[in-house]
């Protein structure tokens, strides 16, 4: 294990090495006991049933383990997310949605089996520390939804160090109720996707017919859970609430304003919402109409309108251009940094 260099800091890194001794010595067996729910996986709706312990999985390809491709400092979330120091993002890797255009297809796609590395409990809490020294205030946990038992797993021993950061459930939205009551003493944020109000757009994009109704229900067990209010501490940052994202798709305008027609009709115009024009088209699109092409300006234009008119007031809405600035590679270090 890697200490840091007492030159730079000697009361931190005492402080640092005290929590990396800490880790040795927890007792792990115990803290990995919501695990053994793996063996007939149903957490998330594809309710496959398979034993992740063995070598024969589910539809999410995931075994047992600590299944992640990065666990980096990011500073592109929202900005009462982010703030100044960035949030520690825990990124899983495969995913229990298959979207054709989805810009982490690197870590996404379940057929990679490359897409992330077996961390065991421990190193996925050194790495977090680390984020945590460095000036993070949260941990956001990014395409969790299959891997529950061991984002419980994490915070509980993140608990268990004394450590309390905000924790960001950053979902898909593909969550079944179930699941989210089970989750909501360790969820301080959530930050769900709003994908589609189609079925037929969901089953041809996302390998999900059903994820319209299964989104809705989520999103009511959330609001149920949070409210409209986003709690914010003195710097603007968010300790509690929900943050709505939809990514508004080329061609698919009335998609995106069902999307806000739903959660103005149904769960509340008070809620922040995240209306994002950052979609680009990657390779596996590239014969796709209209998918393999960026937004027009009257497209997204349209949807920002019928936000205003619908009610919103608080959220966030992007520049056009602003695809030219989300284009992750998970084959760096750090995937978000040039």
């Amino acid at each position: 294990m890697i200490y840091p260099d007492k030159n730079e800091n000697p009361y931190l890194c005492r402080m640092q090495n005290d929590i990396f001794q800490q880790i040795e010595l927890l007792n792990i067996q115990k803290l990995e006991e919501p695990l053994q729910v793996l063996e007939n996986c149903r957490i998330c709706p594809r309710n496959c049933g398979a034993n992740r312990f063995s070598s024969k999985l589910g539809y999410c390809k995931s075994d047992a383990s600590y299944f992640i491709s990065s666990i980096c400092v990011h500073r592109g979330e929202e900005p009462a997310i982010s703030g100044n120091q960035g949030i520690c993002n825990v990124f899983f890797g495969h995913c229990n949605l298959q979207c054709l255009y989805c810009q982490n297809h690197q870590i996404s796609f379940n057929k990679n089996s490359l897409a992330a590395n077996h961390f065991t409990l421990k190193q996925v809490l050194t790495e977090i520390v680390k984020c945590l020294d460095a000036g993070c205030e949260a941990v956001g946990f990014v395409s969790p939804s299959h891997f529950v038992p061991q984002f419980k797993v994490i915070v509980n021993a993140l608990f268990e160090l004394g450590l309390h950061p905000t924790i960001v459930y950053n979902t898909n939205g593909y969550d079944t109720v179930e699941t989210l009551r089970e989750i909501e003493p360790f969820v301080d944020v959530y930050l769900p996707d709003f994908k589609y109000i189609n079925s037929d757009l969901s089953k041809k994009y996302s390998d999900a017919n059903e994820y319209p109704e299964i989104a809705k229900n989520a999103l009511r067990e959330i609001y149920r859970q949070k409210g409209s209010t986003l709690f914010l501490d003195e710097n603007g940052i968010t300790e509690r609430g929900i943050i709505i994202r939809h990514l508004v798709l080329p061609g698919h305008t009335e998609n995106s304003l069902g999307v806000l027609r739903f959660i103005a009709e149904e769960i509340s115009t008070s809620i922040h919402i995240s209306l994002m024009s950052q979609y680009y088209p990657t390779a596996f699109v590239r014969n796709i109409s209209p998918l393999n092409r960026t937004l027009y300006q009257e497209e997204y234009q349209s949807v920002v309108d019928e936000f205003h008119r619908l009610g919103f007031r608080k959220g966030w809405v992007q520049d056009l251009e602003s695809h030219e600035n989300y284009q992750p590679d998970f084959e760096k270090e750090h995937p978000f940094e040039e």
